[in-house]
């Protein structure tokens, strides 16, 4: 079992960053594929970002390519996103979550552990 807590969410403006913490506990986050998802009031829960068990790759939607970076120590079983450039059409709750596998799929089903979430608000 994978435990995971997300934080650093808030109320931002428009062109501002924040920078996104999920802890991990339960296991070693070293065998696990790392996520982040994010859902929209009245939206399903889309992909955001992916990141391989070793950090060697990552993948990320269209509309974030650019500005957020998705990292990940595993000494430190934490996993990042750094939003820059946020805009009002990135706020949404967003979720951490962990795959046994290796890769970055940015299917829901691909993930066996999800975080409870963090509400991130970009105002205009």
């Amino acid at each position: 079992q994978v435990y995971l807590v997300e934080s650093g969410g808030g109320l931002v403006q428009a062109g501002e960053s924040l920078r996104l913490s999920c802890a991990a506990s339960g296991r070693t986050i070293s065998f696990y594929t790392m996520c982040w998802f994010r859902q929209a009031p009245g939206k399903e829960r889309e992909f955001v970002a992916a990141i391989s068990r070793s950090g060697d790759n990552t993948y990320y939607a269209d509309s974030m390519k650019g500005r957020f970076t998705i990292s990940r120590e595993n000494a430190k079983n934490t996993v990042y996103l750094q939003m820059n450039s946020l805009k009002p059409e990135d706020t949404a709750v967003y979720y951490c979550a962990a795959g046994r596998y290796d890769g970055g799929s940015g299917s829901r089903d691909s993930y066996d552990y999800w975080g409870q979430g963090t509400q991130v608000t970009v105002s205009s």
